[in-house]
């Protein structure tokens, strides 16, 4: 007796092979939609299915959402939902309300204002081209917001192009009750597309009057000499802990949208819609860890030394020199690789020397002088120029710079060098 599962496939193969025979088979077809009763966009339905359908599928027939529709026409939203209790890795959903919204101003050094996090939406696109330019379509617009339940995503998604303009139209309406734009890498992609969409539909862009934290740099910031990558994808399994399963590569998001269009089969949205809903939650995750790092540097609870030492550059910059001096010592005492710990404790000289605190950036300096390494020659002339101008000693000055030129000539050792000849030349004949 045939078992009912192995009847399933011998029948299934019947009608393969008969549509084979009947010259409709298309060998380059991506792979046979889910069941219409399987709604859901996760993880579980997204690597590839093997049941045969009808040849063509609506989006409200495969994916949870309805049509929708305003003064400029029909568009598709679609939602997600994730309750409170829910972890995207090692980090907790419900955390993100509890943000305050004092830490934006950390982040951007003052430059947005505290608003609540429930005025805050991310926001990410898939397009049908990754170089931009007028021709370029964000044909799926995702907007993630933070309420007291947990972390809602609402997918703003054009079925065909002439919905453009009124999934435009529900996404500026819908921005309209926020004051905080968060993306990744949106300052130079996703913002300036979405605004040439905009004017090219002759409607009001939406996100001029919108604070926009591009948390792209922020990452670098902290993450960048310890990965090998910024990416998203990359950041959300190094920090949050968490591996994204049948992913679709970002390359092929374009392919998937335009066989959707020629073909009507919705089930190849599946893919893309969890992608981009993915992208939105892992963005929000990061935004939980990377705003209190900037928000109170002393504080933050980084465990690498590569991290506090790009949390510490970052304060450098902006001034505060105390509050960087003390990341650049824990740094330095957690234990860096040789290139980065050498230009740590370069760094942190100069923050010593303008400090005023010139014994320890001497200590520094003498340290960096003794051994081999690219802030060498340039801890040789600090001391040259400290042992010249506030010891006044010539000699002392002298062999700093001569033991620089020994390692790496160059003019303007050269140039020092020959000026402290002349220079000693001349003490020696006012002693005589």
């Amino acid at each position: 007796m045939v078992k009912p599962i192995l009847k399933q496939d011998l029948e299934r193969l019947r009608r393969q092979i008969r549509r084979v025979k009947g010259g409709r088979m298309d060998p380059g077809a991506a792979p046979v939609p889910p069941s219409v009763e399987n709604r859901q966009f996760s993880s579980d339905s997204l690597p590839y299915f093997q049941q045969e359908q009808p040849e063509r599928y609506d989006a409200e027939q495969v994916l949870d959402g309805e049509v929708m529709e305003n003064q400029w026409g029909r568009y598709f939203l679609s939602e997600r939902f994730y309750p409170g209790h829910q972890r995207h890795g090692d980090f907790e959903i419900a955390k993100l309300a509890a943000l305050p919204g004092e830490w934006l101003g950390g982040i951007s050094r003052g430059g947005i204002p505290p608003y609540d996090p429930s005025r805050w939406a991310f926001l990410d696109t898939e397009t049908t081209g990754l170089a931009g330019g007028t021709g370029t379509c964000a044909f799926l617009v995702g907007v993630g917001t933070i309420e007291d339940g947990g972390f809602r995503v609402r997918l703003f998604f054009m079925r065909d192009y002439d919905e453009e303009a009124a999934m435009l139209a529900a996404l500026a309406e819908f921005l309209q009750w926020r004051d905080v734009l968060i993306t990744y890498n949106g300052k130079t992609y996703d913002v300036p597309l979405l605004e040439t969409r905009y004017r090219l539909a002759r409607k009001p862009f939406p996100f001029g009057r919108l604070h926009h934290l591009d948390l792209l740099h922020g990452a670098r910031q902290l993450w960048k000499l310890r990965m090998e990558s910024c990416k998203l994808t990359h950041l959300e399994y190094e920090v949050l802990g968490f591996l994204r399963e049948g992913d679709l590569p970002g390359e092929l998001i374009p392919y998937y949208y335009f066989e959707y269009l020629r073909t009507r089969q919705a089930f190849r949205l599946v893919p893309l819609f969890h992608h981009n809903v993915m992208d939105i939650v892992t963005l929000a995750c990061l935004t939980g860890i990377v705003l209190p790092a900037f928000a109170s540097p002393a504080d933050a609870d980084l465990r690498h030394g590569e991290d506090m030492l790009g949390l510490a550059r970052w304060l450098r910059r902006g001034q505060a020199h105390d509050d960087a001096g003390e990341l650049y010592r824990r740094a330095i005492d957690s234990g860096l690789p040789d290139e980065s710990l050498f230009r740590a404790l370069w760094e942190k000289a100069m923050i010593e020397k303008r400090c005023g605190r010139r014994d320890r950036m001497l200590a520094m300096c003498s340290d960096l002088a003794d051994v081999r390494n690219d802030y060498r020659i340039a801890a040789l002339e600090e001391l040259a120029k400290h042992f010249e101008h506030h010891e006044k000693d010539l000699d002392q000055a002298l062999r700093c710079t001569a033991q620089a030129l020994d390692y790496k000539p160059s003019p303007e050792l050269r140039h020092r060098k020959n000026r402290l000849v002349r220079k000693l030349t001349r003490r020696d004949e006012n002693q005589r």
